[in-house]
């Protein structure tokens, strides 16, 4: 019976074997990670506000899901937002509620957050008297969610044009992606809600 036949390996194989080894063991640090392929939002804010930016350019319907007897004005009609033109500071969302189309949502950065304005307007196009009022952030909030209390602009404006019952308003906004959009208002004795179906975007 023949024996195993084993050939001694060259010194250059060696010296390459013993090199690879040599490597193999001053190998044990973890890979440095890949780089992040985007960059996320600094804040809260900044995600709600990428959150909002992308439905630009898009329609959904909306109904009223509080019932009060102040909202009589949204039963039966067609409610339809528009989020119309954006940049990177602003973003703007007319408000149809049936024919009337006197109403724009407008949030924009600020130095300390976000405002939420409300660009109001009578059907010649001129500003209502009740034009720009709103607010700010007064805390982060989250990617889903942000509140503007009113601010003293608009309780000013508020109280010269006999409104002022809107003088403790705190609008809200939220946006769930792919799932629904929001927009609130609430004040003591006072609670309007719309929800629009961000699943379904309409052609006009």
């Amino acid at each position: 019976m023949k024996k195993p036949c084993f050939k001694p390996a060259s010194a250059l194989s060696a010296a390459v074997l013993a090199a690879g080894l040599a490597l193999s063991a001053c190998s044990s640090e973890p890979a440095a990670p890949a780089a992040a392929t985007a960059e996320a939002p600094a804040t809260a804010q900044d995600a709600f506000f990428a959150n909002l930016t992308a439905l630009c350019g898009q329609r959904f319907e909306g109904k009223v899901v509080t019932n009060e007897a102040a909202d009589s004005d949204f039963a039966g009609k067609r409610l339809l937002m528009h989020v119309r033109d954006c940049s990177a500071d602003e973003i703007r969302i007319p408000f149809w509620v049936g024919e009337d189309r006197s109403r724009t949502w407008v949030v924009t950065r600020t130095d300390s957050g976000l405002r939420l304005k409300h660009d109001h307007r009578q059907p010649d196009g001129k500003t209502d008297p009740l034009h720009w009022y709103g607010g700010d952030t007064a805390n982060e909030g989250t990617a889903e969610r942000q509140e503007f209390p009113v601010d003293q602009e608009s309780i000013d404006l508020f109280n010269a044009n006999d409104a002022s019952v809107s003088t403790t308003n705190v609008w809200a906004m939220e946006v769930h992606p792919d799932k629904t959009f929001t927009y609130e208002l609430r004040r003591p004795n006072r609670h309007f809600q719309v929800h629009f179906d961000l699943t379904k975007p309409v052609a006009e």
